[in-house]
């Protein structure tokens, strides 16, 4: 059936639509169509030449009005002509382009039709694949985080590669093989983060002994904090570093050693806590911790030296090994306050006891070599300075204090040692001469060393002047007081053992006062000059007044709160008895000299004729004892003198006494007995002279004994009351005898015809008289 609408009149409606569009494409489209119909073919091609001429009548119509335009309408219409022809031409290629595709495209859909099936074997195959390359993404991934050392990520991506992506492709081998490697992997990354943690921990064993000089040094700063508030406030003196006050009083400080900007010092735990939740995801914190113990225990057996150099000045060693010791123990108690569960107190003491022994067994090892009291100290305040730190950071020293009482121990014979050597040399260069004083300030420097307390006040003094002891007593007081405070230098810091140290000063003290200077002066007693004798007897009793005084001084230093009573020392004793034995051979020594003149008497015990001047022996006597009094025994006490001067006068009186007596006089004469009583009343007068009632008493036999001598009413002797009233001094048996010897005496000086009797059968006949058999 015919189309309703005539073809031509669509053929020329889309031209006129071309014809009026300012762009020839713009009903192209259009076009399309109408050129692949057939029946349009040939009606195209006249449908545009209708249209062309129709165009060009129009035009000469219009031109007609005006050449002109009509004119360039022509040139317009010609150009337009030209145009359609050209377009026509690219419709024809634009048709036979859209038939070759036409074709391609029909062939293209062919093969895409055949090709649809293995396009979805395609993309089956390209999903698996594209799961299996994601699994193997994922797993290359865990393999770049274990060399990026990003370990927990590298975990949590292996378990979501296990939990999630193996299951999407668990029909595939690959996934068969992952799984299998997984556990491999796991034990990469543990191995790694145990790898990394040797490397932290042998960081940390290296920096330990930094970390445990920073803490020395802020021990010491504390130190030196609690000093200074002790002085400014006396409340604070009784408290010591680490009690509860100075802790709180120094609570604002907020130095921390483990991380501190100032000392350059920062310890990071990252490592440890990265190992431990590696360790905990992996299900393996047993096992970690016994790991982590073992590397502890042979850390603690590395920073433990094989000998140990104590003779160092500056302690290099043993501050070293001190500040290793606490560095580890710091970090032991500070990873321990970190971590949960990771390290148990019991652990944390049980290598702070071994390490603690260890450098017990060092310094005691090499002690022995130490002979030096300074060294010694310096090496105790590094033991104490790491206690305090250790004490601080809450751990038990108790086993420090023993080696602090074998420290001691040495420090105190060391030091006694030393003291020794001093006190013998100050006794044996001694010069034994009362000290020589130039100045008040010379003089200011022995009192204030000196237990000494003058007779004048220092205004009084007139310099130059002569102290009574010699150079050795301050000499002596000096190095007794460097003693005491060199010994309480011990007890600084922390020694707990305080009445240790009271005893030992004591005893020390002590033997050293006995030994060293009380037994050196006893040893010169041998000297035989009295003025050197002298000399140690004053020392002596400066020394007995010393030892009282040190007395009441150890008392009030002594540093035990707990001890109770005075402290007495045996020196103190020591010295009274060695005053005694100087004062017996200062007598000796006199009664020596009193013996050599009396021995030089040479009476003539049958003298007939008298003698007009004393003695020549008794002369030298007098002047003897005048000498002594007024130069030799010048600087003793008063009552020391007189009684040594007692003594002289009593064994100087004996000694006259007993020439009568000597069994080599038979008989004595008259004239004798005259001489001897002049030297009597010589000697009796020069005692007078000393203006001493007392001395007198000590002639009192011999003047009563040379009375009876001389008498001639012998008889009187034999009554008893009057002899005691005229000769109550003179002992029975030997006035006797004189008696005797006077009456044989005066007989052969008055050249009796009477043949006198033996000294037997006179001493027989008086003795009777007496009743004496």
């Amino acid at each position: 059936m015919p189309s309703a609408v005539d073809p031509q009149d669509d053929l020329w409606m889309a031209i006129k639509q071309i014809s009026q569009s300012s762009m020839g494409s713009d009903y192209i489209d259009q076009l399309i169509p109408i050129m692949k119909d057939a029946r349009y073919s040939n009606q195209l091609q006249f449908a545009f030449d209708q249209f062309s001429n129709d165009r060009e009548a129009e035009i000469e119509k219009i031109c007609n009005a005006n050449h002109q335009d009509f004119v360039s309408s022509v040139d317009s219409m010609l150009r337009i002509r030209d145009q359609t022809v050209q377009m026509s031409g690219e419709i024809l290629q634009l048709n036979e382009s859209i038939q070759e595709s036409i074709e391609k495209l029909a062939e293209q859909k062919k093969a895409l039709v055949d090709s649809r099936g293995v396009r979805q074997n395609i993309n089956e195959a390209t999903q698996a694949l594209n799961a299996c390359l994601n699994v193997l993404r994922i797993a290359n991934q865990v393999q770049d985080m274990l060399r990026e050392k990003n370990y927990y990520a590298a975990l949590r991506a292996l378990d979501e590669l296990q939990t999630v992506h193996l299951k999407a492709i668990d029909r595939y081998k690959i996934a068969n093989m992952i799984e299998k490697s997984v556990p491999q992997t796991q034990d990469q990354i543990r191995e790694a983060v145990k790898t990394d943690l040797s490397t932290w921990l042998f960081r940390i064993r290296e920096s330990s002994q930094f970390l445990g000089e920073v803490s020395f040094y802020y021990t010491d700063v504390r130190r030196t904090r609690n000093q200074d508030r002790s002085e400014a406030d006396l409340r604070f003196s009784k408290f010591k570093l680490n009690s509860a006050i100075e802790l709180v009083a120094d609570e604002t400080d907020e130095f921390d050693v483990l991380n501190n900007e100032e000392a350059g010092n920062e310890t990071d735990f990252s490592p440890l806590f990265e190992a431990m939740h590696i360790n905990e995801t992996l299900g393996k914190s047993d096992q970690f911790r016994t790991e982590y113990a073992a590397d502890r225990r042979t850390q603690k057996d590395l920073i433990i030296p094989t000998k140990l150099n104590l003779l160092d000045e500056e302690c290099g060693d043993l501050s070293s090994l001190l500040e290793s010791i606490a560095g580890f123990a710091i970090i032991e108690k500070a990873t321990m306050s970190k971590t949960a569960n990771l390290r148990h107190q019991s652990d944390v003491d049980e290598l702070w006891d071994s390490m603690c022994q260890s450098a017990i067994n060092l310094i005691t090892k090499s002690l022995h070599m130490v002979e030096n009291d300074e060294l010694l100290l310096r090496i105790k305040g590094r033991v104490a300075l790491f206690m305090l730190t250790m004490e601080k950071w809450g751990y038990s020293v108790a086993a420090m204090n023993d080696l602090l009482l074998t420290l001691f121990s040495k420090y105190s014979e060391l030091l006694k040692q030393r003291f020794s050597d001093d006190f013998l040399e100050i006794v044996q260069t001694d010069d034994y001469m009362p000290m020589p004083i130039n100045s008040v300030e010379e003089y200011d420097k022995v009192v204030t060393v000196s237990w000494y307390s003058p007779d004048k006040t220092r205004e009084e003094l007139t310099f130059p002047c002569v102290l009574p002891f010699s150079q050795m007593y301050p000499l002596c007081c000096i190095d007794i007081r460097n003693f005491l405070n060199q010994i309480y230098l011990f007890s600084d810091d922390y020694f707990q053992k305080s009445s240790i140290i009271d005893e030992t000063l004591r005893t020390a003290l002590d033997d050293l006062l006995c030994q060293k200077v009380c037994q050196s002066l006893i040893d010169r007693l041998s000297s035989q000059y009295p003025g050197q004798i002298v000399q140690i007897l004053t020392n002596l009793e400066h020394f007995e007044t010393a030892c009282v005084e040190l007395q009441d001084l150890l008392f009030q230093a002594r540093s035990s709160p707990s001890a109770t009573g005075p402290i007495v020392l045996d020196a103190t004793e020591r010295f009274k008895l060695a005053k005694k034995q100087a004062s017996d051979r200062i007598f000796e020594l006199v009664n020596s000299k009193i013996d050599d003149l009396i021995e030089t008497a040479e009476y003539d015990w049958m003298a007939t004729k008298p003698s007009h001047e004393p003695s020549e022996y008794m002369l030298e006597l007098t002047r003897y004892l005048s000498n002594i009094m007024s130069s030799v025994l010048l600087a003793l006490p008063t009552e020391i003198k007189e009684f040594i001067y007692f003594d002289a006068l009593s064994h100087a009186s004996s000694a006259i006494l007993d020439l009568t007596l000597d069994e080599g006089v038979k008989r004595i004469t008259p004239f004798a007995v005259a001489a001897l009583a002049m030297d009597t009343r010589y000697l009796s007068d020069f005692v007078s002279s000393l203006n001493n009632p007392i001395l007198m008493e000590n002639l009192d036999e011999l003047t009563q004994t040379v009375a009876l001598m001389g008498t001639e009413n012998t008889d009187e002797f034999f009554d008893v009351a009057q002899r005691n009233r005229k000769y109550g001094k003179v002992d029975n048996m030997k006035g006797a005898i004189l008696i005797e010897k006077v009456t044989e005496g005066a007989q052969v000086a008055a050249q009796s015809p009477t043949k006198p009797t033996t000294t037997t059968e006179r001493f027989g006949t008086l003795g009777s008289r007496f009743g004496i058999r």
